[in-house]
């Protein structure tokens, strides 16, 4: 039990929910009706299915990212920062739509891109060390310009997403952007924006609140920072 390592055990065991997940949907796919008027009262359809198969299989993808990036890129990624991940892949796929939490728990959508946002800035903070070809954040840099930087990095990637949830709907007619109820009915004006608006609203309080720990952090130099960034092996060094 000593030479357990719970957060490979973690790491394993979101990957291997993914991938039954995947195998899940798939099943229901091919038994569920195709139209909502041969279905029975509360069964999903074929096409609702399909968010939830789409959303696994990016996790499954998602989850293979990492040591994808560690053999290509010869990256050293903190084992903290693979947990926050691999929770947030299982918060978000497995429990959000897979278990339909966005629908059933309040505030579920909210509460994790206020972490996807803080997560995104304390990444921005391992860009700008690859943009300058560092291990840390360079002491030339003013503080003020390195948290700016990260803010507006996790913010950008927040409107990517939105981007990304966008065209997906419109493409495969799913419901990532919550601008209907579970079961397709649209919300009307301007209640079918507030899922977005508040989605970069708290994206960018996330993203407020790390790049306010990174200001700290580095400022008064306590290190905290350092714990969060990817970094590349140094040539020489085992």
């Amino acid at each position: 039990m000593k030479n357990f390592n719970w957060k490979k055990a973690l790491n394993y065991f979101v990957f291997l929910t993914l991938v039954a997940s995947i195998v899940f949907v798939t099943v229901a796919i091919i038994r569920a009706p195709t139209a909502e008027e041969d279905a029975l009262p509360f069964q999903r359809v074929k096409g609702d299915y399909v968010l939830m198969l789409l959303q696994c299989i990016i996790g499954v993808f998602a989850m293979l990212l990492p040591g994808l990036l560690r053999r290509r890129l010869d990256l050293i990624i903190p084992s903290n920062m693979l947990v926050l991940y691999a929770l947030f892949l299982y918060c978000a796929i497995y429990l959000g739509e897979v278990r339909s939490f966005y629908y059933t728990v309040p505030y579920w959508d909210t509460i994790l891109h206020t972490f996807s946002g803080a997560m995104l800035g304390a990444l921005g903070f391992s860009v700008i060390n690859f943009l300058n070809k560092t291990d840390r954040v360079p002491m030339n840099l003013s503080p003020i310009f390195v948290v700016f930087f990260a803010f507006c990095f996790a913010v950008t990637m927040g409107v990517v997403w939105e981007i990304y949830e966008f065209t997906a709907d419109g493409i495969l007619g799913t419901n990532m952007q919550k601008f209907g109820t579970e079961s397709g009915i649209p919300f009307p004006g301007r209640e079918a924006l507030i899922d977005t608006m508040q989605d970069l609203i708290v994206d960018s309080i996330g993203a407020l609140v790390m790049s306010a720990l990174g200001y700290v952090s580095l400022k008064h130099q306590k290190g905290w920072v350092e714990k969060l960034q990817l970094r590349r092996h140094r040539r020489g060094h085992s």
